[in-house]
């Protein structure tokens, strides 16, 4: 019985997302409608520019760049945050020591720390990637610091009574404790970094998304604005929903 309740949640979570998503473009065509003016342009005139945008190949172009840099960044962030991150949850000492670090990563502001980049490295490839990550690995880090903490301690026990290896221990114990953590920081991160990507490639990049941006935001080409943005949240919003939540139920699948 339990897989037939949780298929028909799963089917009504779908169509109340469906039905959410109609009214949405109903409410902004009927907005740009009343409004009547090319500063708010309606869903299909975006959408036929979107459709313009690929056939010319610039969009799939662009957005590839910028895919490219996103996924860099957000391998790296990820990387070097969960290993601080489970470094800091399980040492009181490290974690004293570094919070000062963590706290000021926190709140430095994104675009200094762009800006400094490419003063640093230039406007290379090299300090787009390394800012964007930088603005990033605070967040993984305080997340996976708080799922070190929440580990718990009598398992790690137990394994030890049972002498299991390093090896098992670390797979079948303490990681399955840290995969909701780490699942909860990749899908914020990711959310996170390619709003951050846009932003260095406005400021320093010759292609990708931002500049694209940058570019008809000269112009006020509103329509091709959204659809650039658009195209771009829905390849974020399908690689959620393909790859990223298939790996989290996979890898939480014990706790049901």
């Amino acid at each position: 019985m339990i897989p037939d309740i949780t298929s028909k949640t799963e089917t009504s979570a779908f169509w109340l997302k469906l039905s959410s998503l109609i009214l949405f473009v109903f409410c902004w065509g009927l907005a740009a409608y009343i409004a009547a003016t090319p500063m708010l342009p309606g869903p299909w005139e975006v959408a036929t520019n979107m459709f313009s945008h690929i056939e010319d190949g610039d969009l799939l172009y662009h957005t590839g760049v910028t895919l490219l840099r996103v996924a860099v960044a957000f391998v790296i962030s990820m990387a070097i945050g969960t290993a601080i991150g489970i470094f800091m949850g399980r040492s009181k000492t490290v974690d004293s020591f570094f919070d000062g670090w963590l706290v000021l990563g926190l709140n430095f502001p994104a675009l200094v720390i762009i800006i400094l980049c490419y003063i640093w490295f230039g406007l290379t490839e090299v300090a787009a990637v390394v800012a964007v990550a930088i603005n990033k690995i605070p967040l993984v880090v305080i997340t996976v610091r708080e799922g070190a903490r929440a580990v718990d301690q009598e398992l790690l026990q137990v394994s030890q009574v049972y002498r299991l290896s390093w090896h098992k221990t670390l797979f079948k114990v303490y990681l399955p404790q840290l995969y909701p953590y780490l699942m909860a920081a990749a899908r914020s991160g990711l959310a996170m970094i390619w709003k951050i990507v846009l932003v260095v490639e406005l400021l320093g990049r010759s292609n990708g998304v931002g500049f694209q941006l940058h570019g008809y935001f000269q112009f006020f080409d509103i329509a091709s604005i959204l659809a650039y943005a658009l195209a771009f949240i829905g390849v974020v919003m399908f690689f959620e929903m393909v790859v990223l939540k298939p790996v989290e139920k996979k890898l939480t699948r014990w706790r049901l």
